[in-house]
């Protein structure tokens, strides 16, 4: 794309010399030039040459930095360029998560630290007769927690004609979205960072068979979020071609704060960290260590979201894709058939006791208020296998679903977009975490990722699931390279329109047209106060 290429090239003259802009032009494995030997675990990138690991059909290359540490001077500051190197780096591990508190079950051993904007290349072995599909993860935890290294991209890379995936670190909490008054710094270092990656993806997809003018922005949950945000930040403009977003609504109440809410928790993190004088909060939390700031933060799964800055997201997401005023390319959006299951059956796996008829009635009054008898009259314990089924179902459709469908029907009018339920009766469940015995929780928030990647947080699939698994990564390896889903040896999947509003459901032995809105209970939550079911 001329956009690209004139990006591209007015980077390098400002960051480096004519050599090194040249080099990233013309980048290319080391084993397509000429007279080389054919060593397929090196490659020369843009920065320098790195060696990764063969193994499985595929090629790892771990920890490559994409910009320079964000560390000391550079706490706080946009993404750097990294400093090229001539010496080949070590690519066969992955190195340091982002800093994030290790609360949560997604949290990373060891917290992570500060030094962490690197990224994962995963790609088929061999030499590709063509240009691959690129896909860039970017991992969800609530702006939070979680790292690109943990979820190991074989199978996504291998599946159909092969893809290029990239599995991104970004700045998380405290350091990627903090907004305090005083504190010198921009807002939304979390999505500049997604944005650095994206142009070192630029750079150097080619160098690892990938076509850099075939990028699918990929995110699921706070991941999800992050790629809606791409499609409307300006800055993203041009940096991919195509969107996958999982769990996550691009239209609906959770995807970004408004400066002054972000600035409520940043006040609130200054003065945990014994910086409240607003004349020197930026020296003071500068002076702060990252144990300390990780400790001052906010944790749990609401603290930071993207912050509307009217530079890096001039607008929220949900207003700014309702009203057609994003990055038009297709997508593929969806969520899971129970993504609250996990927490509706949190009581029973905590107490052992499962949630009773009387229980329910109160969770949903304490959630609704006086729309609560209406709830309840919509989803009666006694046609849900338990009570903490119904609460679940509760729980998924107004939070989840409906924002999922508003999401689809304001995308579909400007651009393609193929929808889908993930629907698995009994997906993985979280390692060495119990599930109720009163209700399956089918496929809840995240569990769908175990279809998708390898990662130690799920159990292992079964051979049911595994076959759901190839169906799944053929779908989403054929819209990576094409932007549509059907392909040979998997159900038709049909666009998503205002007039056609079709729904693939993603279950075992049950893949196809899905009545969303009915399963749902669309209509119902779009009759309740404003602010449920997506408003």
């Amino acid at each position: 794309m001329s956009t690209r290429k004139s990006r591209l090239t007015a980077l390098a003259a400002l960051t480096v010399c004519a050599a090194f802009a040249a080099a990233a032009i013309t980048a290319v494995p080391a084993s397509s030039r000429p007279g080389a030997p054919a060593d397929p675990a090196r490659v020369t990138t843009a920065e320098g040459p790195v060696r990764g690991t063969v193994a499985g059909g595929v090629r790892t290359f771990q920890g490559i930095p994409y910009a320079a540490e964000p560390t000391g001077e550079r706490r706080w500051k946009e993404p750097q360029p990294v400093r090229p190197w001539s010496s080949t780096l070590n690519a066969g591990a992955p190195k340091g998560a982002c800093a994030q508190p290790t609360d949560q079950p997604v949290s990373i051993e060891g917290g992570g630290g500060e030094d962490c904007l690197y990224l994962n290349v995963t790609t088929p072995a061999g030499r590709p007769t063509g240009r691959l599909p690129v896909i860039v993860w970017i991992h969800g935890g609530s702006f939070t927690y979680g790292d690109g290294a943990t979820y190991r991209a074989a199978r996504l890379a291998a599946a159909g004609q092969g893809a290029t995936v990239v599995t991104i670190n970004y700045r998380l909490g405290a350091f990627g979205f903090l907004t305090v008054p005083g504190l010198r710094a921009p807002a939304n270092l979390g999505l500049l960072d997604q944005q650095a990656a994206l142009r070192w993806v630029e750079r150097n997809a080619a160098a690892f068979g990938g076509d850099p003018d075939n990028v699918t922005l990929m995110g699921q949950s706070g991941g999800g979020y992050s790629v809606c945000a791409q499609m409307v930040s300006p800055g993203a403009r041009g940096l991919f071609d195509k969107a996958i977003v999982q769990s996550a609504g691009c239209v609906g109440p959770d995807g970004s704060f408004t400066r002054e809410r972000a600035e409520e928790g940043g006040r609130a993190v200054a003065a945990a960290a014994h910086c409240e004088d607003p004349r020197t909060v930026d020296s003071c939390l500068r002076g702060r260590s990252t144990a300390e700031l990780i400790a001052a933060s906010a944790s749990g799964h609401d603290g930071y979201r993207p912050v509307v800055d009217g530079t890096v997201l001039p607008e929220a997401p949900s207003r700014a894709i309702a009203a057609g005023r994003f990055a038009r390319v297709p997508v593929l959006h969806g969520s899971t058939h129970d993504e609250m299951s996990g927490l509706a059956g949190l009581e029973e796996t905590s107490t052992g006791r499962p949630l009773t008829a009387e229980g329910y009635a109160e969770k949903v009054t304490e959630r609704f208020g006086k729309d609560a008898s209406a709830v309840l009259d919509e989803y009666p314990a006694a046609r849900h296998p338990a009570p903490g089924a119904a609460l679940s179902a509760v729980l998924t459709d107004s939070e989840w679903s409906a924002a999922a469908l508003d999401t689809q029907r304001a995308l579909a009018r400007h651009t393609p977009v193929h929808a889908y339920d993930f629907a698995e009766t009994e997906a993985p469940g979280f390692t060495n975490v119990p599930r109720p015995a009163s209700f399956s929780l089918g496929t809840g928030h995240m569990t769908d990722l175990a279809y998708l990647f390898d990662n130690d947080l799920f159990e292992p699939l079964d051979a049911r699931q595994t076959s759901l698994a190839d169906t799944v990564l053929a779908y989403w390896s054929r819209f990576a390279a094409t932007g549509r889903t059907n392909g040979p040896d998997v159900p038709s999947w049909k666009r998503f329109t205002d007039r056609d509003p079709y729904v693939q459901r993603l279950a075992s032995g049950r893949i196809g047209r899905t009545d969303f809105a009915a399963d749902h209970h669309y209509a119902f939550w779009k009759t309740l106060t404003p602010g449920h079911g997506g408003e």
